[in-house]
């Protein structure tokens, strides 16, 4: 066992490799697999990046007409990464991918060395990084084009390096003082849940006081304020010139309520309940896995007799990261935002595991019984992979036929057209390869397609066309423009006024005058591209 431990930086190199290749499934793969919208989000912001403004403090969509489309989100630093490689080897969002890959190999390690500083053991180290590997979530978010694997990054090499700090040196020098407040900075920026963060080093920096120990006033206040001052500030600015404020925007409108309703109501609280309920289940079943949420509840309940430098740090990273997922997740509710957990549970496995390694074989008992007891430690891990892989295969699932059509209206469009997407979703957009607007076309109004045409739109792609034809006035108004191919998976309409049909105008007051007698749907039955049972198979 001596000569395994000696092996530390071996071994966590085999892990971080491992890591890699669990990483590599489905890399190539065009980012309309899990989560799909967020992907698009991201992909696009990196090609506007590269093609409109090379500035990191001006992000910017697709969608909602032409550009400038400047949006309220976290630092871009996955996006504006891509951008750079862009602009060397062309736009591939494959760069994207790989840039996740590398800061969730980056956390693999961190949590390795991590572990065997917090339990002052290198086999806790190595299973925390072993398991934070395996994990489900860890897995398949360590490869998608999103911001969230990054933020997890710099939020678990901040916890390290602030803790360590507060725990080990009697004085903090400038250097060391300033390389944790800017890796808690980076995190905050990455993505704004981190700011959990500040719950687990409040709790360590008190720790280190009701120990007697001495600290800088200043000190305290450079760790505690100056990363949120410097959030603030970017936040700020760039809310000021967004059209879409995404972050104040939930917050406001979903959040706050919905906090405000469980705190003052009965009823309020238990549909808060029953949505942490579901979500902490989304937890286990995707991100942590069974049998890893399962180790995850059994450490934190022998966490008071294993040794720890900071049960603080511990504690208050649990409680900032449940407290988080109570106020947002349960409104928000997809599985990678309780994201900054799984590093976390990794630390607390390794700590625990290493603590019952040890005990075994310190126990009185034959070599070969102590040694197969050990064994089930790396059958366990085996399992736990097993289920994982399970766990989010739907995940790299995509549609072929979405992206088929999504590159053929890339090459046919005209070039640089605004369009109308008849579908929420970025990815569609991305693979569109143009500018405009993405809308339900159940709800999206004459009215509003006439907005986007004077706006510039020229095509309407009617990607959900059974949920435009269900919309009687839009579907019966766009007739006045010819499409593209009316027998295409998705039919588009030419909305250049100067291909305007010369009957569609009569059609149109056809409808409005058969509308105004009831009978707006068995008129548009009669029409081959309003019926609500098409004509052809869809």
């Amino acid at each position: 066992m001596s000569k395994f431990l000696r092996s530390f930086n071996l071994w966590l190199l085999l892990i971080v490799a491992f890591a890699a290749l669990l990483r590599l499934k489905g890399i190539h793969n065009p980012i309309l697999d899990h989560p799909a919208w967020r992907q698009g989000d991201t992909a696009s912001i990196a090609r506007n990046f590269a093609h409109l403004k090379y500035n990191l403090l001006y992000p910017q969509t697709n969608y909602d007409g032409p550009p400038p489309n400047y949006v309220e989100l976290e630092l871009q630093i996955v996006p504006f990464l891509a951008a750079t490689l862009y602009k060397i080897f062309g736009v591939h969002a494959i760069f994207g991918r790989l840039i996740t890959l590398a800061f969730s190999l980056g956390t693999v390690a961190v949590i390795g060395l991590f572990g065997r500083w917090l339990f002052s053991n290198p086999l806790a180290g190595i299973a925390a990084a072993c398991f934070y590997a395996i994990f489900p979530g860890s897995i398949y978010y360590g490869r998608t084009f999103t911001p969230d694997t990054t933020m997890v990054f710099f939020l678990t090499a901040a916890l390290y390096v602030t803790t360590r700090l507060i725990v080990e040196d009697e004085v903090f020098s400038q250097r060391s003082l300033a390389r944790a407040t800017a890796l808690l900075t980076f995190a905050y920026l990455a993505k704004p849940v981190s700011v959990a963060g500040i719950i687990p080093v409040v709790g360590a920096l008190a720790e280190r006081i009701r120990a007697g120990r001495t600290m800088r006033p200043t000190a305290i206040a450079v760790l505690l304020a100056v990363p949120l001052l410097i959030l603030w500030m970017y936040d700020d600015k760039v809310r000021s010139h967004a059209e879409w404020r995404w972050a104040s925007g939930i917050t406001t409108l979903h959040v706050i309520p919905a906090l405000k309703a469980a705190l003052t109501s009965a009823s309020g609280f238990a549909l808060k309940f029953e949505q942490f309920r579901t979500v902490i289940g989304m937890l286990r079943a995707t991100m942590l896995g069974g049998i890893g949420f399962f180790l995850t509840i059994l450490s934190f309940i022998a966490m008071p007799w294993i040794p720890v430098r900071s049960r603080a740090l511990v504690w208050g990273w649990l409680a900032g990261g449940l407290l988080y997922t109570y106020a947002v997740v349960t409104v928000e509710r997809v599985d990678y935002y309780m994201y900054l957990l799984l590093p976390l549970a990794a630390l607390v496995i390794g700590g625990a595991l290493a603590a019952f390694v040890k005990r075994v074989l310190a126990a009185d008992a034959a070599p070969a019984a102590r040694y197969a007891i050990v064994a089930l430690v790396p059958i366990v891990a085996m399992l736990s992979l097993a289920q994982a892989e399970a766990a989010i295969a739907p995940y790299y699932m995509y549609s072929k036929a979405t992206y088929r059509e999504a590159a053929y209206l890339d090459k046919v469009l005209e070039p640089n057209a605004l369009v109308v997407v008849g579908h929420y979703g970025p990815d569609v957009l991305y693979y569109i390869g143009r500018y405009g607007w993405e809308e339900d076309p159940a709800l999206w109004t004459p009215f509003d397609e006439e907005s986007a045409i004077n706006k510039g739109a020229r095509y309407f792609i009617s990607i959900e066309d059974n949920r435009l034809r269900r919309n009687a006035d839009l579907c019966a108004w766009l007739q006045r423009f010819p499409v593209l191919d009316r027998h295409a998976e998705w039919p588009v309409y030419v909305t250049d006024p100067a291909h305007e049909l010369p009957g569609g105008e009569a059609f149109w007051r056809a409808y409005r005058s058969a509308a105004s007698h009831g009978r707006a749907r068995a008129f548009l039955n009669a029409s081959p591209a309003c019926s609500i049972a098409p004509l052809r198979k869809r």
